[in-house]
């Protein structure tokens, strides 16, 4: 289980970092057009193909696309995100473009969104990155376009103080996912990444039957 903590040496290693995500982009996307000719290959891997840029999304999702206008939320942002959408299960996936499992975790992420929104689970997305990675972000997320929201935190906020408000033994560590039940209550969460069959696992328990409680809590 792989995990990177926001308070290494982040700083360091983002210009490296930001020019790595922009060749891997790169090369995604040449690979994307090289393949386009072969249906065999561009269905192995669905979850990873960017929609063309004249899809119509809508004007909430759409947002959520570029990276400059990703909304700035602190802790009392957070929390009423959970308020706007208690009523139903929700996944909330805290990322980053620095962080190597987030980027790897991400495609997968996306998949699962666009197989179980249709059932009413809400996904969001927080991302950890710095202003000076925004046009990294903005490479990163039009590669991937989500069908989700995705948020920045605040730049400047108590970052300790916004991870444990969010979850009081949470030390930072990403990636990582909440599910929330929608009554609204935490129902569990993944330290760093996860194989795609657990996610499901954790969702499905949450569609099938999303007040029952739990035998025990993964990750903790």
């Amino acid at each position: 289980m792989n995990c990177m903590t926001t308070n290494q040496t982040i700083a360091l290693k983002r210009k490296a970092c930001a020019a790595a995500v922009i060749l891997c982009l790169g090369c995604a996307c040449f690979g994307s057009a090289l393949a386009t000719p072969r249906p065999d290959r561009t269905a192995a891997q669905p979850a990873q193909k960017a929609r063309p840029a004249t899809t119509k999304i809508g004007a909430a999702k759409s947002a959520s696309k570029q990276s400059d206008e990703l909304p700035l939320i602190d802790l009392a942002g957070y929390q009423r995100l959970l308020a706007k959408y208690k009523g139903k299960p929700l996944v909330v996936n805290f990322w980053a473009t620095w962080c190597e499992p987030c980027r790897a975790e991400y495609p997968m992420l996306v998949g699962l969104a666009k197989k179980y929104e249709p059932q009413g689970v809400v996904f969001l997305g927080v991302s950890y990155d710095a202003d000076a990675d925004l046009n990294v972000v903005g490479h990163f997320l039009a590669m991937y376009r989500p069908d989700f929201p995705n948020y920045r935190q605040k730049p400047g906020i108590d970052v300790d103080a916004f991870n444990h408000g969010v979850d009081p033994v949470w030390n930072g560590a990403i990636p990582s996912t909440i599910f929330y039940k929608p009554n609204g209550e935490f129902d569990a969460q993944f330290f760093g990444t996860r194989p795609r069959a657990e996610f499901e696992k954790e969702i499905q328990s949450l569609t099938a039957n999303p007040f029952a409680p739990k035998s025990g809590t993964p990750g903790k």
